[in-house]
C-alpha cells in the first residue's frame, strides 16, 4: 500500500512537471501568485519556438512553392503571420500563448535581428559593383522615382486618412502623418527583394543589381524619414541627425576604406585554399560591429550587414563564407525574423466594408506609387519595356521591412491598430504578387531565350 501511494505521488509529480513545463518557474511576484520567468524558462521556450518556427516555415514555404509558384521566402513570411495572433492565436490562443509568451519577445527579437542582418551581409558579398556602375543612371532614376511618387501620393491620400477615426493617433500633425505614410509606401522589402533575386537566379544579373541598389537606397531614405517623424513627434532632433549623419559616415567609410582594410582576409583565404576559423571569427566580429553601429545610430542592423558585405573580398573568400555561414542563416536564423513580425500582426482589425475599402485604396495607391513610378523611371532612363516591367515588379515588394517600420509607428503611438492591419495587408499582397508578376513580364521569356537560367534549386529548398 505504501509503495502504491509512493508510486502514485511520483506519477502525479511527473504529470505536474510535464504539464507545466512551459509555465514560469521563477520567484513569486508581489501578488503572491504570479511567477517570474527563470533563466531556464527562456531556453526551454527558445528551443521549442525554433523547432515550431522552422517546421512551419518549411511546410508553408513548400506549399507555396509547390502549388502557388512562390519562392520559399514568401512562404516563410506568411508562416510568420500564421504563427501570430491572426491565425494560430485566434484558434488556439492558450497553446499559442504558451509557446510564444510575451516575456519571450525580446529574446526572439534579438535572434530575428541577428538572422536578417547576417543574411543581408551575405547578400552584400554578392553585390556586383561593375553592374552598378554600368546601370548607375537607371538605378538613380528608379530610386528617385520610388521615393518621389510615394511622397506625392502620400500628400494626396493622408488628409483623407486623417478623417477616419482610429487610423492615426489623436493629435498627430498632417506633416508627421504624411511623412510616415510616404515612408511606408516608399519602402521596398530589401531583405525580401534580395531573397527573391537570389531565388530567381538574378543575383549576378544587371537587373538584379539595379533593383537591389535602388531598393537599398529607398529603404535607407525611408528609415531616415522615419527618424525625422520620430524627432518631430517627440524624440528630439538628435534622432534624425544621428541617423542620417551616422549612416552616411559609415557607408562612406565602408565603401572607400573598407575594401583595403579587409583585403588581407581575402589573401589569407586564397593562400590557404580555405577559410580558417580565425578568418571566420574576424569576419563575424566585423559583421557584429557593423550591425551595432547602424542599429546604434537609428537606421537598422541589416544595412550595416549589407554595406559591410559589399566591401568584403571576393573570389574564394565569398565561396567559403557562403558554404560556412549561409545555410544556417537561411534555414535557422532568418525565419525568426518573419515570426517576430508575425507575432505583432492582427489581421482581424480590418473588420468592416468601409475599412476594407480604405485598405483597398491604400493598396492601389501603393502599387501605383512603386510599380508604376519605377517602371516609368526605368523606361525613361533607357531600359527596354520588358526590363522596366521586371524592375517595377521587384521594387513593388514590401515584405517584412514594412512590418518593422509600422511596428515602430504603432509602438511610438503614431498609428492605430486598424491602419497597422491595413499596411500589413498591403505588405503581404505586394510581396506575394512580386514573384509571379516578375515571371510573367520578364522571367519566363528571359529563361526561354537563355538570358536567365532555370530557377535555382534553392528556390524550393
Amino acid at each position: 500500500m505504501i509503495l502504491d501511494l509512493m508510486a502514485m505521488d511520483i506519477w502525479q509529480s511527473v504529470i505536474h512537471e510535464v504539464t507545466n513545463v512551459l509555465s514560469p518557474h521563477g520567484a513569486v511576484g508581489a501578488d503572491g501568485i504570479t511567477k517570474a520567468y527563470a533563466p531556464s524558462d527562456y531556453s526551454i521556450h527558445f528551443f521549442l519556438q525554433l523547432a515550431v518556427i522552422i517546421v512551419t516555415c518549411r511546410v508553408v514555404g513548400w506549399i507555396g512553392q509547390k502549388f502557388l509558384g512562390q519562392p520559399q521566402v514568401v512562404g516563410e513570411m506568411i508562416a510568420g503571420v500564421i504563427l501570430g495572433p491572426s491565425l494560430f492565436g485566434l484558434f488556439f490562443p492558450e497553446i499559442q500563448g504558451a509557446i510564444f509568451p510575451k516575456e519571450m519577445k525580446n529574446v526572439l527579437y534579438t535572434g530575428a535581428q541577428f538572422g536578417v542582418g547576417l543574411y543581408m551581409f551575405m547578400v552584400g558579398t554578392s553585390f556586383r559593383a561593375d553592374h552598378f556602375k554600368s546601370k548607375g543612371k537607371s538605378a538613380f532614376a528608379v530610386s528617385l522615382a520610388g521615393i518621389t511618387a510615394p511622397a506625392l501620393l502620400a500628400i494626396l491620400i493622408t488628409p483623407w486618412l486623417l478623417t477616419i477615426p482610429g487610423l492615426f493617433a489623436d493629435g498627430i500633425s498632417r506633416f508627421n502623418a504624411t511623412l510616415f505614410m510616404a515612408a511606408c509606401i516608399a519602402l521596398t522589402a530589401f531583405p525580401m527583394l534580395a531573397r527573391i533575386i537570389n531565388e530567381r537566379g538574378l543575383a549576378n544579373s544587371s537587373l538584379g543589381t539595379l533593383s537591389l541598389t535602388a531598393g537599398a537606397f529607398d529603404d535607407a531614405v525611408s528609415w531616415c524619414v522615419l527618424a525625422v517623424v520620430l524627432a518631430t513627434f517627440g524624440a528630439g532632433p538628435g534622432v534624425a541627425v544621428l541617423a542620417i549623419g551616422g549612416g552616411l559616415a559609415f557607408a562612406l567609410f565602408a565603401i572607400l576604406v573598407g575594401p583595403k582594410l579587409l583585403a588581407p582576409l581575402g589573401r589569407a583565404v586564397e593562400a590557404r585554399g580555405e577559410m580558417s576559423h580565425t578568418v571566420l571569427a574576424i569576419t563575424m566580429i566585423c559583421f557584429f560591429v557593423a550591425a551595432f553601429i547602424m542599429d546604434a545610430v537609428g537606421i537598422h542592423a541589416i544595412f550595416g550587414g549589407f554595406i559591410l558585405g559589399t566591401a568584403m573580398p571576393r573570389g574564394k573568400f565569398v565561396e567559403e563564407l557562403k558554404t560556412k555561414v549561409e545555410p544556417f542563416a537561411v534555414i535557422v536564423l532568418l525565419p525568426m525574423f518573419f515570426t517576430y513580425s508575425g507575432l505583432n500582426t492582427r489581421m482581424d482589425m480590418v473588420n468592416s466594408v468601409s475599412m476594407l475599402m480604405v485598405a483597398g485604396a491604400i493598396l492601389v495607391v501603393s502599387v501605383l506609387a512603386k510599380f508604376g513610378a519605377c517602371y516609368a523611371a526605368a523606361r525613361f532612363s533607357g531600359e527596354d519595356n520588358r526590363t522596366a516591367l521586371g524592375i517595377g515588379a521587384l521594387m513593388n515588394s514590401r515584405g517584412l521591412m514594412e512590418l518593422i517600420i509600422i511596428n515602430i509607428g504603432l509602438q511610438k503611438g503614431i498609428i492605430g491598430l486598424p491602419l497597422f492591419a491595413m499596411l500589413v495587408m498591403m505588405a503581404i499582397v505586394t510581396t506575394v504578387m512580386a514573384s509571379p508578376v516578375f515571371e510573367l513580364v520578364y522571367g519566363k521569356k528571359a529563361r526561354e531565350s537563355g538570358e536567365l537560367g532555370a530557377v535555382p534549386d534553392n528556390a524550393s529548398t
